[in-house]
């Protein structure tokens, strides 16, 4: 392809500012981030006061919001970089850090919790008291990717103990590797909330890294000859892949959560692609690898959506933005979080992982639109490492990504800090101070950039069984919709909303009110709990259609038992 020469110059002037911005953040808030990181580790990080040996607080904040906690979740996630930095022999001094935090896992499966205890359910509470006590507060839960990702983490130090012929050094693991995996093998069809701790249905992130978890435990459990064990956890294994397969939506995204009534676009499957990286499955999309056309075209859907932000005007589509959890967020004002944007730049270059390591790309019909964004004109095809577009894709991804970091780098305070969040409108760091977990995105993300590879979980190959078990539904509540409205002969009461069992809002396919208690009308609707619904009367004469006026009606389903709405007709 011919580039012109004043674009080629604008294209290398952009290349190197957003790459020389990426290098000198990097090089300077990495340092910052690992020791802000440990800081946070008990006991003898220097934020962690009270915590125990091993336990990962999320925040040092104790008001506003109080995070002084550790989560399941988010331990094992700031654990798995610890690890896979010993073991890419980035940092061999963090092996104590590491064996406290096995000390200190095996000793909270055994807590008994509001969630049960270890053989009832227990293994599914998402947060713990830094002192290794239960939280007992009214809380989201249960949470099952906690145990999926302690798992993984321990099989790669399991597997790392096995490399250095340490048989019972990983053999001595099983008995926490066992628990978690059973239950996970027992539980992934199960309702869970999801990792934002707020929707109690079935969620994409969740599904997948109990994936990733019963196959690496399979592979394990085999190494360890507990063959029964790696036999369960196979067949499980196979499932929840068939099931994943569900949450993928024609329009291009993956759906984050089955339940919750909102667009499904959400950082839960970015987040979802970077820790189910393997780099040996290359560009699959069954397994959502971060360059597969499916994580791609995903990816931009995700990206596209927080054009709501106001520091984001102005910013062309081809370069970075600062992205959150989700759009129709409302927690602390609803804003961009450090982690999230890390995210898109860490899926990014782990794409250019395997693009590089290949020296081939492949552009289908479902990933052009994300290739079209950053190289206008490009068509479908496979460009190998010898063309000249090969160089030209991948350096845009390449400016691409780095233009995400630069966006944390501009939001990033002189001290080097990272909060939960930074606010939509000026950039303000915002919620939790020193989050951990933000912490331990910055050091993935330049791994990725350095080309570090995460160990392969086995992804390569996987094909979806064509017979499998039915996965999980989200629990229901029964909504009996009343409606006073007065009617003439021949005119009917429907209603329409916001979700599926009510018909998405399409006034062809609305539900038919019953008229026995005249003039009231009603209808009775299995609904998804926990569920923020939006609904409207309509009524029907003759083909004619005439709707009730605004606002859109609003409320939430409860989380069990059935709910009734009085309504008059307006």
């Amino acid at each position: 392809m011919w580039w012109p020469a004043f674009l080629l110059s604008l294209a290398t002037t952009r290349v190197f500012g957003q790459s020389s911005t990426a290098d000198a953040y990097f090089a300077s808030e990495t340092p910052i981030a690992k020791a802000k990181l440990l800081a946070n580790i008990g006991s003898d990080g220097s934020d962690a006061h009270g915590a125990k040996p091993g336990i990962v607080i999320a925040s040092p904040s104790t008001s506003d919001p109080d995070y002084l906690y550790t989560w399941t979740r988010d331990s094992a996630l700031v654990f798995q970089s610890l690890i896979d930095q010993f073991t890419h022999g980035q940092d061999t001094t963090l092996r104590p850090s590491i064996e406290n935090y096995i000390a200190a896992q095996r000793i909270l499966q055994q807590v008994s919790n509001p969630s049960g205890n270890v053989s009832t359910g227990g293994l599914g509470e998402p947060k713990f008291n830094i002192d290794l006590t239960a939280f007992t507060g009214s809380w989201g839960r249960p949470q099952r990717d906690g145990p999926a990702l302690r798992a993984t983490a321990l099989i790669t130090w399991a597997n790392y103990l096995l490399s250095t012929n340490n048989i019972s050094g990983a053999a001595s693991l099983w008995s926490i590797l066992e628990l978690d995996l059973d239950y996970v093998a027992s539980n992934w069809n199960e309702t869970t909330f999801d990792l934002w701790e707020e929707v109690s249905s079935s969620s994409f992130f969740t599904t997948a890294v109990q994936h990733r978890a019963l196959r690496q435990g399979a592979t394990l459990a085999t190494a360890l000859g507990q063959t029964s064990s790696a036999d369960t956890y196979t067949a499980e294994a196979d499932n929840a892949l068939c099931f994943l397969q569900s949450y993928w939506n024609p329009s291009g995204y993956m759906t984050a959560n089955t339940g919750g009534g909102r667009s499904g676009k959400d950082a839960n499957t970015v987040l979802t692609s970077i820790h189910t990286f393997d780099a040996a499955a290359g560009c699959d999309a069954t397994t959502f690898q971060p360059c597969s056309d499916r994580a791609l075209s995903n990816l931009l859907s995700y990206i596209q959506s927080f054009d709501i932000y106001a520091i984001n005007n102005g910013i062309p589509s081809n370069q970075g933005r600062a992205t959150g959890r989700y759009s129709e967020d409302v927690y602390y004002g609803g804003n961009p979080w450090y982690l999230t944007t890390l995210a898109v730049a860490e899926q990014l270059y782990d794409a250019l992982i395997v693009w590089n390591t290949t020296g081939s790309l492949d552009i289908t019909a479902v990933s052009l639109p994300f290739f079209t964004n950053l190289v206008p004109g490009i068509t479908v095809g496979t460009y190998t490492s010898g063309s000249s577009t090969f160089g030209t894709l991948t350096s845009a991804v390449k400016t691409y990504a780095d233009s995400f970091v630069g966006i944390v780098a501009k939001y990033t305070p002189a001290d080097g800090s990272l909060s939960e969040q930074f606010t939509r409108d000026d950039g303000t760091p915002t919620s939790a101070k020193d989050l951990t977990w933000s912490y331990a995105a910055l050091l993935t993300a330049n791994n990725a950039r350095n080309g570090v590879t995460p160990a392969s979980w086995g992804a390569e190959g996987l094909v979806v069984p064509t017979v499998c078990q039915e996965g999980p539904k989200p629990p229901t509540v029964a909504v009996t919709f009343n409606v006073d409205a007065t009617t003439v002969l021949g005119e009917n009461i429907y209603l329409t909303g916001s979700v599926s069992a009510l018909q998405n809002w399409s006034p062809d396919n609305a539900l038919l009110l019953s008229a026995a208690s005249y003039p009231t009308w009603s209808i009775t609707v299995e609904l998804t709990a926990s569920t923020v619904i939006e609904y409207k009367y309509i009524r029907k004469n003759n083909g004619e259609v005439t709707w009730e006026s605004d606002p859109n009606r609003s409320f939430t389903t409860p989380a069990s038992g059935s709910y009734t709405l009085n309504d008059v007709w307006r």
